[in-house]
């Protein structure tokens, strides 16, 4: 149980929430950059801003009606100039589906984005103490500062493991599985081996394009969301540490000398 936390309502906002399961925080966002995310695929965007069920339902929306649309299949038959066989692709009952949850995605993520930039000035204002370590049977969690660089390796080896580099579990479970279910689909370790051993059309052919379609996307946000999370847990760090310091070890009259300039002279 967080210390900090009490039932007299004392502080209205938190700016962070160390639990077993991650670091949860506010912190700016650029809101196109948002909205660009869940653009590339729903469910996207939210997860960037900690909003888990919403996203993970929207992800899900995207995979199994992009899947029954063939939406992705009409996109590589359009990008080799196949306009027709793209046409023939497509199912026109799950594509009119797919439009509006797609463009509510993308226009929520950006309104959230904006009001969260909001709550976070507030909860910045109020400096409300929050707890910077987490205990528990299964995980231990606590604020450090983690080398962004790595968190960006990892995930380009395996998505999810730059989440884990950084203690983000949540986002990390996520990342893993359905990068596994996407490289399995896809055939895309298969043609890797066919690839290895020189038959390159072999490697072409064995490939699912509809779900190969994914991949991209997903080690995008993959590496995205570890490198900025690192970044900003590395901020939240150095917050905690200086509040902590002014508070226990720093003077009550202690004033900072104000530089004498030129200008002053």
């Amino acid at each position: 149980m967080d210390n900090y936390r009490n039932i007299d309502n004392k502080f209205r906002r938190y700016k962070a929430h160390v639990s077993i399961g991650g670091t949860t925080q506010f912190h700016l966002r650029n809101p196109y950059a948002i909205a660009w995310w869940s653009a590339a695929f729903p469910g996207f965007g939210h997860l960037l801003l900690s909003k888990y069920l919403r996203g993970l339902a929207l992800f899900i929306w995207e995979v199994i009606v992009n899947y029954n649309a063939k939406i992705n299949l009409a996109m590589v038959h359009s990008f080799c100039g196949n306009i027709e066989q793209a046409k023939e692709a497509l199912d026109v009952r799950w594509m009119l589906m797919y439009i509006p949850v797609y463009l509510f995605g993308i226009w929520d993520s950006y309104r959230t984005c904006m009001d969260m930039n909001k709550v976070y000035l507030l909860s910045e204002r109020e400096d409300a103490p929050f707890n910077s370590f987490s205990i528990g049977a299964l995980e231990i969690n606590y604020l450090d500062k983690r080398q962004p660089v790595m968190s960006v390796i990892w995930s380009l080896f395996m998505p999810g493991l730059g989440q884990l580099h950084i203690h983000r579990l949540l986002t990390a479970f996520f990342a893993l599985v359905w990068t596994i279910v996407f490289l399995y689909f896809s055939k895309t370790l298969v043609a890797v081996h066919h690839l290895f051993l020189g038959n390159i059309s072999r490697a072409t052919a064995v490939l699912d394009k509809q779900w190969l379609m994914y991949m991209p996307s997903m080690w995008g946000f993959a590496v995205y969301d570890s490198y900025m999370n690192t970044v900003e847990n590395n901020k939240l760090f150095d917050s905690e540490q200086k509040n902590y310091l002014i508070k226990h070890f720093q003077r009550p009259g202690f004033r900072i000398k104000k530089e004498t300039r030129c200008d002053d002279l």
